[in-house]
């Protein structure tokens, strides 16, 4: 029988209240487990999270293999680099991070056709940083547009990670941006649904603004144990 360590559950079960909390709606949580054991993962999922994000291709290729036996999901939500596009598309559920056009053909070609279509977001680069991935939002309509046509893939909204401004009133405002290039692009699209904002420390923050996906690793996991 699996042990599950005390303090996991407690952390766990405190953040689910946190966010209930936060919302009046039902908001989405996946557990960031980059850098964290697939037993870790394996305890998590015995407390009925389902839920969980890779940041890198290897890595979460091998947790997706070696928990095959689970029923988990699975979000790709790092940098995806072309040469991934393969093991992404065969592996996961949800890639949160297509940030260009020229992906869109490789994830489409190497979804296995018994499979369910591969859910996508778009990353916006919210803040304009010139470190992070993600499109501009006068680049969003028509990305999207070129999703919506591709077999294999299924639109389903926006992600971003704002840039960590210390003023919390600024980084609001990057999450109410976010929030309206999203109703906008469901006006067009009327069939998207998620809106993915919202990490350990400012999550309670983006569902205020309208996040129904929040991306947690550290409030669960604790500090990562290599980087």
């Amino acid at each position: 029988m699996l042990r599950v360590n005390p303090s996991l559950a407690q952390d766990f079960q405190s953040l689910l209240a946190r966010i209930q909390a936060a919302s009046g709606a039902p908001v989405k949580l996946v557990a960031v487990s980059k850098t964290h054991s697939a037993s870790a993962v394996r305890a998590l999922a015995a407390l009925g999270q389902q839920a969980f994000g890779e940041n890198y291709a290897q890595e979460g290729v091998r947790k997706c293999r070696e928990l095959a036996d689970l029923a988990l999901e699975w979000h790709f939500i790092g940098p995806l680099q072309s040469n991934k596009c393969k093991d992404i598309a065969r592996h996961f559920d949800w890639l949160q991070t297509l940030d260009r056009a020229s992906l869109i053909e490789p994830l489409a070609r190497h979804r296995p056709p018994t499979a369910e279509a591969l859910n996508v977001l778009i990353q916006v680069n919210i803040d304009d940083e010139d470190s992070k991935s993600g499109i501009g939002l006068e680049d969003l309509p028509e990305l999207a547009f070129q999703v919506v046509g591709a077999p294999c893939l299924r639109l389903r909204g926006l992600m971003a990670i704002p840039a960590p401004w210390p003023d919390a009133q600024t980084r609001q405002a990057s999450f109410r941006r976010l929030h309206t290039a999203f109703m906008s692009l469901k006006a067009q699209f009327p069939a998207i649904d998620t809106l993915s904002m919202g990490m350990s420390e400012d999550f309670e923050m983006a569902i205020g603004e309208g996040a129904n996906l929040v991306r947690v690793g550290s409030a669960i996991f604790g500090a990562r144990t290599h980087t």
